[in-house]
């Protein structure tokens, strides 16, 4: 039953390092949309307000990505295990 345990908690923390790769994605695609804007005011500087409502509102869209992503590794971390272990635990006392 240790063992049992074990996996399902080693598993739990081998997601949430999983889900949290997917940081990567919303920082990537944020520095380059941040790039993109500064050449476009670069070469039109008029357009400096409509570019940065624009970068910023995608920015905003892409790190919902990345919070997903926190939110799932909160859970897999703190709520998962203490679930799981019980699931497993009614599952033994019912045999």
């Amino acid at each position: 039953m240790e063992i049992a345990i074990s996996i399902i908690l080693g598993c739990c923390a081998l997601g949430a390092g999983i889900a949290m790769i997917a940081g990567i994605g919303p920082g990537i695609g944020e520095g380059n949309a941040v790039a993109k804007a500064c050449e476009a005011i670069g070469r039109q500087p008029e357009s400096k307000g409509a570019v940065t409502t624009t970068m910023i509102m995608g920015c905003a869209i892409a790190e919902t990505t990345g919070l997903y992503a926190l939110v799932i590794a909160i859970l897999l971390i703190f709520v998962a295990p203490n679930t799981m272990v019980g699931i497993l635990l009614k599952a033994i006392q019912s045999l």
